[in-house]
This record gives structure tokens, C-alpha cells and sequence, in this order.
């Protein structure tokens, strides 16, 4: 009896330890527990170009490029992009020519364009875009980022029609202003003469010269071959203080005629300042025989013969020498007339765009939408930046910095007129024919309707 007690005893713990396998092999066996990652690892796709190129993923590679940046110039414009070469590990291997507008056109169409060139005038760029040969910025730049950093007047002059619509044509990276009126700081200081902010305090200021016995103003446009331009350059000024930016930019185009009254009356209020009675040293008589470069000289003399000279910050290099800024000389913003079109700058610069759309040259153009591209070249002197990300602290003289504050705060800005014109009327009848009606030869409107006949149909 024990036996058997013993024999069923087995028997059940048999079944036990079967029916206990069969639960184990029905049930899974849990995974052991894993942490979840607090954070996805960043996706270099998720970046920027120029982020990407800051991590280095480009090193190595080559971008090319060609501009009109030569001699002292190219030295400034490689050395400034030598701390993005160190940081990225891209080789920008850049080309100057004085010749730049016939090689670029050359090298286009012979399908060895450069991966990005530099085009100081729009206009040219303009042909290409419209051939299709240049990448569209839209594609890849952020452009909430663009309008963070540029006045929009900047991104609006970037864009331009392609054979397939509208596209951003490039980036604006060095910039020059035209805006500027010069005066003998020492002089005007003693004679009490104040800075005028408006239209009417210039106008005001310059018959206050008058009475005292000089000229207001200093003015030539005598300038060879290109006799004219400094003329053009006061009506592209006066255009965009008195009618819109959209006009200004029908005129350009050729869609809002010379013989409008729009351009009439621009032409009117700079004959009205420049004709006044003793308003211009030497009379209207002077202004067509007078070089450029010579028309501020009479301002250094020891009793200043006239007071006033608008022109760019170039015309410094025809100061005498000696002449030191802040203390023989001085400048301050031309000021505007109609206040619906605020205080406008006419500026000229360099307008950077792609040929190829490789990733590397995408990071170089992003680059070129920030301060830091051009802070190198700020620093050397020379060189204004259009960025809002640049700093006044970077430019080491009066001039420069000032320059660029006033197109930093500029209400908007636009492009030299007469460069975006096609050449035989920017650089050829809107001179010729300014230059007649100054000497007499023609009266406003023949000279005006001259101009419009000479536009290409």
C-alpha cells in the first residue's frame, strides 16, 4: 500500500512539472526593459548647408570662382574668406579679371562657367538668368533667414525672370552708397552752417551759401568718354525721392518712359537746384566742362569757393592728399523729399550667383548671405556690408562706418540706374543726352524723348 502511495506521488509531480513546461513554451519570453533615447541624433539633412559645411562634411571639396576683383582687391577678398576655408575645409579657388564681363559671358557659353561668380552690375547677370544658366536661391535659402538679415529692397533687387518665371538670382555681399554729400567740416563748423535733415533745409542751407557770398554747390560731369554719369547718378537720387520704387524700377526696365512726367520731374528738381541763381561754382555753363574728380577741390581751399558735393565714397581718393576725414571734410545722407518714400540710398555692390547646385557651393552662397563673409574685408577697409549681422565696431575708419550706417538704416535701396539699363542707354544716350540739356544744347524734353528713342526694341 505504501508503495503504491509513494508511485502516485511520483505520477503527480511528473504531471506538475509537465503542465508547468507547456506554460513556459505558450508564454514569450519578455524582452529586457531598454531606455528610450531622450532625443533623436541630429539628421544632418535637418541642417544647413553652411551648418553642414561648419561640421566639416564638405572638406575637401573644391568650389570655383570668377569676379572682377583684382590686384589689392583680390588679395582682400581671398583673405577674407580664408577663416571659412580653415573652419569648413572647402578650397574656394577664386579668379579675377579686369575683363570680367566679356570672360564671364565667354566661359558661359562655352559650358566652363565658374560654380559662383561676382557680378558688380546686375544687369549682366540678368542675361544669364534669363538664358536659364543660374541656380534659383529660392531652392535651398531659408528665407526667413534673408529677410532677417537683408533690408527687403536687397532681396527684391536679387530677383530677376528666368525662361521659367522669377527666381532669386543671387546674394548681395559687398556693397558701396552713392547717397552722400560732402562738405569742408572745419569751414562749415565756423561759419555756423547746421547738417540738413530735410529737402527743404538742404535747399534752405545752400541759398544761405549763396547770400554769404560763395556757391552752394560743387558739381562736373565732365568725365571723357563717360561725360554724363555723375548727371545720371543725381537722377536716379532725385527718381527715387520723389515717385515709387515700383516706377523706379518701370523706369529701369524702360517700362515707364524718359518723357513720363514722373522722370520729367526729377529732371526738373535737379535743374531747379543746380541752375538757381550762384547756386553752382562756375554757373550752369561749368558743370559740362568740370572733371568729376576736380569739382570738390575748390571746397579745400583756404576760403572754400563752394561748400556741397554729392557723390560716393569713392571721390575721397580725389580729396588732396593730406585731407583727413572729421576734420578738412565730412559727409552727411542726401536727404529725401517726399516723406511717403522715406529716406531711400542709391547703392552699388556685388551680387554673388551659382552656376552649379553641388552642395559645397550651396554652403559658399549661404556664407555669403552673412556678415561674417565680408567682416574680413570690413576690417582691411574697403568693403561695406549690406548684412544685418555685421557690426559698425568692424569698419576702422569714420568714412566706412558711417557709409554703412546709413545704408544699414536706409527706409529702402536701390541699384545704380544707368548700370541696369540696357548699354545704349545707360552708358550711352542717358549720358549724351543729360549732358546736352546741361550744356544748352537741347532743351528738357527733346533730351528726354532722345534718350527714349534710343531704348532697344
Amino acid at each position: 500500500m505504501k508503495n503504491k502511495l509513494w508511485q502516485l506521488i511520483a505520477i503527480l509531480a511528473i504531471v506538475a512539472m509537465a503542465l508547468s513546461a507547456c506554460q513556459s513554451a505558450a508564454t514569450p519570453t519578455e524582452e529586457p526593459m531598454t531606455e528610450e533615447p531622450t532625443s533623436a541624433p541630429a539628421d544632418s539633412m535637418d541642417m544647413s548647408y553652411l551648418e553642414r559645411a561648419m561640421a566639416g562634411e564638405f572638406s575637401g571639396t573644391v568650389v570655383t570662382m570668377a569676379g572682377p576683383f583684382t590686384d589689392e582687391d583680390a588679395v582682400k577678398f581671398n583673405n577674407s574668406m580664408a577663416d571659412f576655408e580653415e573652419k569648413t575645409g572647402i578650397d574656394i579657388q577664386y579668379e579675377g579679371s579686369k575683363e570680367f564681363e566679356a570672360s564671364i559671358s565667354i566661359r558661359v557659353e562655352g559650358g566652363d562657367a565658374p560654380d559662383i561668380a561676382d557680378f558688380p552690375q546686375p544687369g549682366l547677370l540678368a542675361s544669364f538668368v534669363d538664358s536659364g544658366d543660374v541656380v534659383d536661391m529660392n531652392q535651398y535659402l531659408d528665407m526667413d533667414a534673408l529677410k532677417a538679415n537683408y533690408n527687403q529692397s536687397w532681396l527684391d533687387m536679387a530677383m530677376m525672370d528666368g525662361p521659367d518665371g522669377e527666381i532669386m538670382a543671387g546674394v548681395w555681399q559687398r556693397v558701396n552708397g552713392k547717397s552722400l554729400v560732402w562738405y569742408p567740416k572745419d569751414d562749415f563748423d565756423a561759419a555756423g552752417y547746421e547738417i540738413p535733415t530735410t529737402w527743404d533745409e538742404l535747399v534752405a542751407l545752400s541759398q544761405q551759401i549763396v547770400d554769404d557770398g560763395d556757391a552752394a554747390w560743387c558739381i562736373g560731369i565732365e568725365s571723357g568718354a563717360a561725360t554724363g554719369w555723375p548727371a545720371t547718378d543725381w537722377m536716379e537720387e532725385l527718381m527715387l525721392r520723389t515717385t515709387s520704387l515700383e516706377n523706379y524700377d518701370k523706369w529701369v526696365t524702360g517700362e515707364l518712359p524718359f518723357s513720363s512726367p514722373e522722370v520729367k520731374h526729377a529732371a526738373e528738381v535737379m535743374s531747379d537746384l543746380w541752375f538757381a541763381d550762384g547756386f553752382t561754382y562756375g554757373g550752369r555753363a561749368a558743370i559740362t566742362t568740370t572733371f568729376f574728380g576736380d569739382a570738390p577741390l575748390p571746397m579745400f581751399e583756404d576760403e572754400p569757393k563752394c561748400w556741397l558735393h554729392k557723390q560716393g565714397n569713392f571721390i575721397t581718393s580725389f580729396f588732396p592728399a593730406g585731407a583727413e576725414a572729421g576734420v578738412d571734410y565730412d559727409f552727411f545722407y542726401l536727404p529725401g523729399i517726399d516723406p511717403q518714400y522715406g529716406n531711400p540710398v542709391l547703392v552699388a555692390g556685388d551680387i554673388m550667383a551659382a552656376f552649379a547646385d553641388r552642395d559645397e557651393v550651396k554652403a559658399v552662397m549661404e556664407y555669403f548671405t552673412t556678415g561674417a563673409s565680408v567682416e574680413g574685408w570690413v576690417k582691411a577697409g574697403g568693403a561695406i556690408s549690406p548684412h544685418q549681422d555685421s557690426s559698425l565696431d568692424w569698419y576702422t575708419n569714420d568714412v566706412d562706418r558711417g557709409v554703412a550706417e546709413i545704408i544699414l538704416n536706409a527706409d529702402s535701396v536701390r541699384f545704380d540706374g544707368s548700370d541696369l539699363m540696357p548699354g545704349a542707354v545707360g552708358s550711352g544716350s542717358f549720358w549724351k543726352s543729360m549732358t546736352d540739356y546741361i550744356s544748352g544744347t537741347v532743351d528738357l524734353d527733346t533730351a528726354l524723348a532722345e534718350i527714349d528713342a534710343s531704348w532697344p526694341k
